[in-house]
């Protein structure tokens, strides 16, 4: 429960408040004074709750009727509502205790399923992209003061061309910090998994690869090539590395099938949208870049390649540490925060007003390509010019949180 409230409704429950931050045995009672559940009870006032407000915590049994009863009980007293998707977040971002960045990153949190997207995750929430924004702002506060200073009293000693000279020269790393984050693996690729690709000609073993890639059925096994004729995608994860395997059409230049066809520039439209490709045909015929893989190793083919065979397991523990090796190359760094497309988009404006006021031969308009700047820094943790997406963020939390 939170708001102002909170108390109220604990007294009414529970009796006298407790001593704030300090769990507390009490029986939770109704209106009739019958005893709704026995439950650990947390007072926690504001602002130094998780919302910014008073905030009052009931650990109940898990009992359906337990909880039905309690929720009744405290939907009969005057001033409380349910709260909505995501509403005790968006008042933690409203109050300032979280800026928005933070936000994005327990949304993250919250749809995290493999341990690469947990610590990214882990560490937007924990506010590692407010810290280095806040670097950032301190820096450009110190050009823009000088900046200002010259064009209020550039008649005073004490303020000249010289210093504000020096410390123009630190929109240099500024700027290049910027452009190093904004060239860093982005947060899409993590979220959503590293695209790898299955591609060759009609029956190489592609089916069964990717079958036995996700440990399930996938796709349909046919010793009758031409049986896969559309993208059939596969998410996993390896290693605790997200992926999105795609099984494609086998591709060859003499079919006569129209449906085929279209099979088989889709397959062309997935190779060329992959991150990773596992070309299963001729050497020659491989895309470039590719990771050549030679399928039904258990027939004792010899051809170029890394010899699998998805009967046998052979060479599948090679084939997953080279996939691996591929994809963690392609995805943000251990440590790093990685940068959704808001942020990327916000950091790429930022970066042009910077080089706007570093190239600029008036003080005047250098000054406002500063002020843009910074206008553009407040946006990416939310301290200005976001409302438009607020509601699309918040709402996709789940009730109570």
């Amino acid at each position: 429960m939170s708001g102002p409230q909170a108390a109220t409704a604990l007294e009414v429950l529970a009796g006298p408040l407790p001593k704030s931050r300090r769990a507390t045995f009490r029986a939770l009672r109704g209106a009739d004074g019958g005893v709704l559940d026995e439950a650990l009870i947390l007072w926690l006032p504001r602002p130094g709750s998780a919302t910014g407000e008073d905030l009052a915590e009931l650990h109940l049994h898990g009992g359906r009727a337990v909880v039905a009863a309690v929720l009744a009980a405290l939907g009969r007293l005057e001033g409380l509502r349910a709260a909505q998707a995501g509403e005790f977040t968006r008042r933690a971002f409203e109050n300032g205790r979280i800026d928005l960045a933070q936000a994005e990153g327990l949304a993250d949190l919250l749809a995290a399923e493999t341990e690469s997207q947990r610590a990214s995750a882990m560490l937007l929430a924990g506010g590692a992209l407010g810290r280095q924004v806040g670097l950032w702002q301190t820096a450009l506060l110190q050009i823009s003061a000088l900046v200002e200073a010259e064009l209020d009293h550039s008649d005073e000693d004490d303020v000249g061309n010289r210093d504000v000279a020096r410390h123009f020269a630190m929109l240099e790393p500024l700027i290049a910090r910027l452009r190093e984050t904004l060239d860093a693996p982005p947060a899409e690729r993590l979220r959503d998994g590293v695209k790898a690709v299955l591609a060759g000609p009609p029956n190489s073993g592609k089916s069964s690869l990717i079958n036995a890639l996700a440990y399930r059925d996938v796709a349909i096994v046919s010793a009758v090539a031409g049986t896969t004729r559309d993208r059939i995608e596969a998410p996993v994860a390896i290693d605790g590395v997200p992926l999105i395997l795609t099984d494609t059409a086998g591709i060859h230049a003499d079919s006569g099938d129209s449906v085929e066809k279209i099979g088989i520039s889709r397959a062309k439209e997935a190779v060329l949208a992959a991150d990773i490709i596992l070309w299963l045909g001729a050497a020659d015929e491989a895309p470039a870049g590719a990771l050549l893989i030679a399928a039904k190793a258990d027939l004792g083919q010899d051809r170029p390649g890394l010899p699998v065979s998805a009967l046998t397991g052979e060479g599948l523990a090679a084939l997953k540490q080279a996939i691996v090796r591929q994809a963690r190359a392609l995805l943000p760094k251990t440590g790093d925060v990685a940068l959704n497309r808001r942020h990327r988009g916000i950091l790429a404006e930022c970066a042009a007003e910077l080089e706007a006021a570093r190239d600029a031969s008036d003080l005047l308009i250098t000054a406002e390509h500063l002020r843009a700047a910074r206008a553009w820094l407040d946006q990416l943790t939310g301290k200005a010019g976001v409302e438009d997406m607020l509601d699309a963020l918040f709402g996709g939390f789940c009730i109570g949180k």
